[in-house]
């Protein structure tokens, strides 16, 4: 079914779902990882190793949902477009930092293609590091040394990174709107992604 004349289709289905179940997924891992490593939250839980178990899987799933959206090619088309970066981006992160000037974007601006190639990677570091810690047998003692160290701080750094993601979104309610319902409306499409093409 199309949006009505006002407004403009943004993500499907499959993508609205993987970002669903991506920030659940992650969510989970920051409140497990909480509960593992503050001891006031770790005396609060109790049962340290059911704890740990949720936090090993849901790390170990979080890559699964843009896997599985990948099979489409609407989140093949906007992976492309999340990974290149333009002049038009250059020009909006320079508008940003001077916070004055027309913000030129596409479909998604500077800011969040920044954002989504710091999850990308950090998910892969922590899945890595991860797994040194799970598997003991994967490393020598030194190795999962590191990684423990490398696992958390970049926990931290993700929890900062997606508590600021949070705050945009709620600034943004129509950008809300969109992963939501799957289309934003056009005003809002124009003065915030003025060179986002039409669909295909």
């Amino acid at each position: 079914m199309r949006p009505p004349a006002d407004r403009r289709p943004r993500f499907t289905p499959a993508q609205r779902l993987a970002h669903r179940a991506t920030a659940a997924l992650m969510l989970t891992c920051l409140a497990t990882a909480a509960c593992l490593y503050l001891p006031p939250l770790a005396q609060l839980v109790g049962r340290r190793r059911p704890v740990a178990a949720v936090h090993e899987w849901s790390g170990l799933l979080l890559p699964a949902p843009l896997l599985l959206a990948l099979a489409t090619r609407a989140m093949r088309r906007d992976a492309a477009r999340l990974g290149r970066f333009t002049a038009a981006d250059r020009t909006w992160l320079r508008t940003v930092r001077r916070r004055s000037g027309p913000r030129p974007a596409g479909k998604f601006n500077a800011g969040q293609k920044l954002y989504a190639q710091w999850t990308l990677g950090t998910m892969l570091v922590m899945l890595g590091t991860g797994l040194l810690m799970w598997f003991t047998g994967l490393a020598p003692a030194v190795w999962r040394t590191g990684a423990t160290f490398v696992h958390d701080w970049f926990a931290f750094a993700v929890a900062a990174v997606v508590v600021g993601h949070l705050w945009m979104a709620h600034r943004d309610p129509e950008a809300r709107r969109g992963m939501r319902t799957g289309a934003v409306d056009r005003g809002w499409a124009e003065r915030e992604h003025p060179q986002w093409a039409e669909p295909d």
